[in-house]
Formats: structure tokens, sequence, C-alpha cells
């Protein structure tokens, strides 16, 4: 694993430390959790988008702000409502005045940011969810005929609930496929939630969240996160999981190569974020779930069932231990 730029920190022993301090400022916000802030961090150092799920209430928001707060990255938080406008998030043409008359400006919305919380995602309208999709995938925005480039890094990191609640809107198949990970946020343990009542209800508030990584150094390290080295059998493994996703026969919707990309990806991110210098087995079957649980419908009779996409994907992962 190397680094191109001489200009950027590139001690890997020092930037994994970086990743541990962000975990512990995470930390003074974000009780618990701990394998859904690890998750939260492989999507950012593999470059990718996240989508966490969970019932209202469970600190989706205030983790995704407190991920922003430990880096030196802008931060954006856009509140999707059913009468929200394509043109209120990638930003519009506005007419002002200058010392020459009129002209026409454009104005950046509020994804002209390096981490976008893009809260209650499934709250807004399909052709609202659709604009997101060239943000997403190229990193741009196209207004008005005009190509607008977003600042490097990128990361949509969306909220939504449940898909049976009321008034929400099931995000169509092409743009939850542009989800690196699907995130899902359980209920915390007994004493988290103890803890969780404790620090918000009493007299003390809790410590404000210290930026410990910059943006080069996250650049720094998913260039490192790219080079961390995968066996060639390792990675036909993780293919043929992904293909296999095609040919089960409780699936009526299969994954992608963007789910094989996605999982090779975020398994080298797991082994990186784990102090180690090349990936395992176990690194992909533990971000199996989270890349593929989202690309995958089950068909009817399996959902008459009972049957998870997490199911049917710990069935594939069983047949090939």
């Amino acid at each position: 694993m190397t680094e191109d730029d001489p200009d950027i920190e590139t001690d890997i022993d020092d930037l994994q430390d970086r990743i541990d301090a962000v975990r512990a400022e995470i930390g003074k916000q974000i009780v618990g959790q701990r394998e859904v802030i690890d998750q939260l961090l492989v999507c950012v150092l593999a470059d990718g988008n996240a989508l966490l799920e969970s019932n209202p209430g469970l600190g989706k928001t205030s983790l995704v702000r407190a991920l922003a707060a430990a880096s030196d990255l802008s931060f954006s938080r856009v509140q999707n409502t059913p009468d929200l406008m394509p043109s209120d998030i990638t930003g519009t043409e506005i007419i002002r005045e200058s010392g020459t008359g009129r002209e026409f400006v454009f104005e950046e919305g509020p994804i002209f940011a390096n981490v976008v919380l893009a809260d209650e995602i499934n709250r807004a309208t399909p052709k609202t969810q659709a604009a997101m999709l060239e943000a997403m995938q190229e990193k741009q925005v196209t207004a008005a005929g005009e190509t607008y480039a977003l600042p490097e890094p990128f990361f949509v990191l969306a909220t939504q609930n449940p898909i049976d609640q009321e008034g929400t809107y099931p995000l169509p198949e092409a743009q939850t496929d542009r989800f690196l990970l699907k995130i899902v946020v359980d209920y915390p343990e007994s004493e988290a939630e103890r803890e969780i009542v404790r620090r918000y209800t009493g007299d003390v508030r809790p410590d404000p969240v210290e930026r410990v990584l910059t943006d080069e150094q996250i650049r720094a390290i998913q260039s490192l996160v790219r080079g961390v080295p995968i066996a060639d059998d390792l990675r036909d493994r993780a293919i043929d999981l992904v293909r296999a996703t095609r040919e089960a026969d409780e699936i009526e919707y299969g994954a992608s190569p963007r789910a094989s990309m996605g999982l090779v990806r975020t398994a080298k991110a797991r082994a990186f974020l784990a102090g180690r210098a090349h990936v395992s087995w176990d690194d992909v079957e533990a971000m199996a779930r989270p890349v593929l649980r989202h690309r995958i419908r089950l068909d009817f009779r399996a959902e008459r069932e009972g049957v998870t996409p997490d199911d049917a994907v710990g069935r594939l992962l069983d047949e090939r231990e």
C-alpha cells in the first residue's frame, strides 16, 4: 500500500490511529452501536454512499452529524418531505444585479458539500429522490444545461424509516444500487440505553466532537484502501457469492456486478480498519449483508414465509463455508 503524493501523510499506523480517534469522537455523541459506526467508517474509506435504516429515534441523524464533525469536511442536511423539489437539492439559476445589468447566476444547493445528510430520504417523492442519482454516481450536478463538479471527497449518507410506515415512498432499484451499504440501526442494548438517558437528561452536556481527521487524510486513506491486497481465490469467492444471488430459488432479482465491486472494496476497507495488511474471508463475510441486502429482491413465496434478505444472504454464505 503506497501513496504517490509525498505531501500527504502516508504513515499507515498514524492514519489508523486517526480513524480510532474518529471512533472515539463519535462515541461522545453515540452510545454503543460499534458495528454500525464501523460500517459507516468502512463506507467512507471505500468512497461510497450509505443508507441507514431504522425506526425513528435511534440516533441516525446524530451519528452522521458526529462523523462530519470529527472530520474537516463541509456538511449539509436535507430534510426530505413530499413537497421538496429537485432544485431545492441541486440548486437553481437566479437573476442577480451586477454592474453591467442583470445576469443569471447558479446558486448552489445543499448537495454541494462533502457530507450530505439526506434525512428520511424515502419521505421525498420519486422525482426528488431521482435528483440525487447523478450526484451519487457521477459526483456532479447538471442544471440549466451546465455541469458542476461536487467537492471531494463527497458522500451522501441517507436515513430512511422502514418502508411500511405511513408517508414513505420505496426507493427505486436504480437508486438503492447507488448506495454502497445499507446499514440497519437496531435498538440499543439495555445498558447502552441507560447510559443514553443518563447522558442526555443530566445537567452536564456531552463533550463536543472535535475534528481529528482532514480531507487530505481521508483521500490518502481511500488510496491506501484501494491498494489493500486480496488473494485471487478470495476475490473469486466474493464474486461467486454475488453471482449466486442471481440463481437462488428464493431470490427473484439478484445483485449486479456493482455489488461484486462493492463487496471487494468494502472488504478491503474493513481490513484496513482492523489494522490488517490483507483481506480475509471474515472481511467478505462481514460485509456481505450490508452490501447485498438492498440489492436483492425476494420472491413472493419467500416473503410470505417471512424470509428476509439477510436470511437469504446468510444461507448463501453457509453454502460457501
